[in-house]
């Protein structure tokens, strides 16, 4: 397991899955360890996968200082180990909260992205939260499957501040939940960093005006990939996120929930290769 050190002298560790040209992956959550990840639907047979557990979770050290859980803070990490893996530049993958942290290291390292795949992507890094009403209107399209009835009441609860987070949701992420779903989410407990999912987001992480003016200028190619089943965010949320670059394209995987390459591998994995196959100003590149 490779080990590099972060600026502050923590220990932060990657895993590498497949052969081939990196891609740098940098986990949602936030602040889940990257195993969560696997080796997203096959796309390891590839591209070689670099796995980043970010500070205080999977097999990196927990920092002195909770403070740089930040999501900001983060960004030198994903730049320290750039330079420890010797790259000039890099494709970038953000899953989910790791959306955010990677529009930012974009927005400050733009000439080292070369192209930036947001998956799922919560882009509060632009000051564009999911709503409570889009993901009830997602969760209401779920209404026929067997466990709704059961989830629905206690998603409802926790989106209007009236109940904690229950298990019963787990459901709604996921396209589908079969086994394969469950074994998945029942990992998550064991998965997280408590302490540092509470100081991700916290006040100061995100600058939405700076970040949205910087990457209206990126030069890189930029997918945006959403489920089709998925509240946060949702195909229209995704869609907004896209219009921030010069160069993206929208993709909205059908049947998908939060984790699309558990729900159609074979969809999933084709689209992003299609995509990191582009070269900046492809004009043959899909378009929205």
């Amino acid at each position: 397991m490779p080990i590099f050190t972060a600026a502050d002298g923590t220990q932060l560790a990657y895993h590498l899955r497949g052969e081939g040209e990196p891609l740098v992956v940098l986990p949602g959550g936030p602040m889940r360890a990257s195993a969560y990840l696997g080796d997203l639907g096959g796309l390891a047979a590839h591209r070689q996968l670099v796995l980043l557990d970010l500070r205080g979770t999977g097999d990196s050290a927990v920092p002195a200082d909770p403070a740089t859980y930040r999501c900001d803070h983060l960004v030198d990490d994903v730049e320290v180990l750039r330079a420890h893996m010797g790259l000039a530049h890099m494709d970038v993958l953000g899953h989910s909260a790791g959306g955010s942290l990677a529009m930012l290291y974009a927005a400050r390292h733009p000439e080292r992205v070369a192209r930036l795949a947001l998956v799922t992507a919560t882009p509060w890094a632009l000051g564009m939260p999911a709503t409570a009403e889009e993901r009830l209107t997602a969760a209401r399209a779920r209404e026929g499957e067997p466990w709704f009835t059961e989830a629905f009441p206690a998603f409802e609860a926790w989106l209007a501040g009236t109940g904690d987070f229950d298990p019963v949701c787990a459901p709604f992420s996921y396209g589908r939940w079969d086994h394969v779903a469950q074994a998945h989410d029942a990992r998550a407990d064991d998965e997280f960093n408590d302490e540092a999912f509470d100081v991700y987001g916290s006040d100061g992480a995100y600058d939405p005006p700076t970040t949205r003016s910087r990457l209206a200028r990126l030069a890189a190619p930029v997918l945006v990939l959403a489920g089709e089943l998925d509240g946060g965010p949702s195909p229209d949320l995704a869609r907004r996120t896209a219009d921030v670059f010069p160069d993206a394209e929208l993709a909205v995987q059908p049947g998908a929930g939060h984790y699309p390459w558990l729900d159609d591998a074979e969809w999933f994995v084709r689209r992003l290769v299609a995509f990191l196959a582009r070269s900046e100003g492809d004009a043959s590149a899909p378009v929205r």
